[in-house]
């Protein structure tokens, strides 16, 4: 039940990577979890996509757009390695969605936050991560 979240300023976005930056950020999560490629595990898979009101990100030099991918899976879904993967293939989406190339990597942050076991909920009760696991594997 991965979430992603893309924070950018409005209209830093071209039409064409606003139109799927979402989708394509939440395949690439699901593909660096080794989750299935199903209907279920796609659903699960939410994003968001926050457009910031012009002026609201800045940095003490310059006024040029920024991004902030958040990225929540529960704690040991992704190992190191996973991580480093899904840190630099999320960087080369939002750029290209963004129509900057990799001399701007350095405007978009990837931060991955493990919820702890028993602090994930959905449908009304925890959901484990080896029961996530259990039906991963079961669909492949």
């Amino acid at each position: 039940m991965p979430m992603i979240e893309l924070t950018a300023p409005a209209g830093s976005l071209t039409d064409a990577g606003r139109k799927s930056v979402q989708r394509d950020l939440a395949a690439l999560l699901l593909k660096w979890e080794g989750a299935p490629d199903n209907e279920f595990f796609r659903s699960v898979a939410w994003t968001y996509l926050h457009e910031l009101p012009t002026g609201a990100q800045t940095t003490a030099e310059d006024d040029a757009p920024r991004f902030r991918v958040d990225v929540r899976v529960p704690a040991g879904a992704l190992s190191d390695r996973r991580k480093a993967g899904l840190v630099q293939e999320a960087t080369a989406l939002v750029l290209e969605a963004a129509g900057l190339g990799e001399a701007d990597a350095l405007r978009v942050w990837v931060l991955i936050h493990e919820q702890p076991e028993g602090t994930w909920g959905a449908g009304g009760q925890i959901v484990k991560f080896a029961d996530l696991k259990a039906a991963a594997q079961a669909a492949k």
